[in-house]
């Protein structure tokens, strides 16, 4: 897919981002992202995260370093999980919550054949109104201008055809009760269909209670929820609707080292409680 430039800016335009709090870790994290994709040995293709972070007129230099694959390996794994889901389910919808400058749709739409799909951003109104601004329309995207915790978007769902719900970078930044709510409603209410997230380990969780410095002028907000992949695992016996958890593996990333310490750090079992947790839920 080729974006369309937005008609009400030119290729010199710059786009203020007046995002605070955890809104603004949606600049970070696709500043991240688009530096990968730069590389010449880049293991993501974003050319939509490219070009939005030169369509905007912030100091990305507040975050610190951004040269690293975290975010694009993060990434990578979510689209991989919902390309499988809409293998079998080709006309289902995808719900991004809290979806922040993710450019998920350009990448599925650009590599799945099959453009039937759907999807729903799930997202505050001074990050859609940045989004509508810079990213090319597209007639397959539905936007509910709105918290993840305002159920009301779930109304806009049709789920005969199946739901896909993507919760990349959200439930660390919920409190524990809002975190359990929103995936016990979204099993509720979406049988058949699949929930992926990702969390930092419970260990972290005190590290982070405080917020984690990236820099001199930068600190991440406070993450008030954690899970370790064996206590994600758990959600079968304790959420209705919940009929299994995969514990997820991130794709192979750029250089041996960290290619081995990802598969050890997958497949070893004590260090289940230290590393972060990339879960997919099946609702049944």
């Amino acid at each position: 897919m080729t974006p369309e430039p937005r008609p009400d800016a030119t290729p010199t335009e710059k786009v203020d981002a007046p995002l605070t709090g955890v809104s603004e870790t949606a600049l970070m994290t696709l500043q991240v992202r688009a530096s990968e994709a730069r590389r010449p040995d880049g293991i993501i293709d974003d050319p939509e995260a490219i070009r939005l972070v030169d369509s905007i007129s912030f100091d990305f230099a507040k975050f610190g370093y951004t040269n690293r694959q975290d975010m694009a390996l993060r990434a990578l794994a979510f689209d991989a999980a919902t390309r499988d889901y809409l293998r079998d389910r080709p006309e289902a919808t995808v719900v991004a919550l809290a979806e922040g400058l993710q450019t998920s749709f350009y990448r599925l739409a650009a590599s799945v054949d099959d453009d039937r799909f759907r999807w729903l951003t799930v997202e505050l109104p001074p990050v859609v109104a940045l989004r509508e601004r810079l990213l090319p329309p597209s007639d397959r995207v539905d936007v509910a201008a709105q918290s993840a915790l305002d159920f009301s978007w779930m109304d806009r769902v049709d789920p005969d055809e199946g739901v896909f719900i993507t919760a990349e970078g959200l439930l660390m930044y919920l409190q524990p009760t809002e975190a359990m709510g929103l995936i016990t409603e979204c099993a509720r209410r979406f049988p058949g269909g699949r929930m992926m997230f990702d969390l930092p380990p419970s260990w972290f969780a005190w590290v982070a209670r405080r917020g984690m410095p990236t820099s001199l002028r930068y600190r991440i907000p406070k993450m008030p929820f954690a899970m370790s992949a064996a206590e994600a695992a758990k959600l079968v016996d304790v959420v209705p609707g919940v009929r299994a958890v995969h514990d997820v593996t991130l794709p192979q990333g750029r250089g041996l080292v960290l290619n081995k310490l990802l598969w050890l750090a997958q497949r070893t079992p004590l260090l289940d409680p230290v590393r972060p947790a990339l879960t997919l839920l099946e609702f049944g």
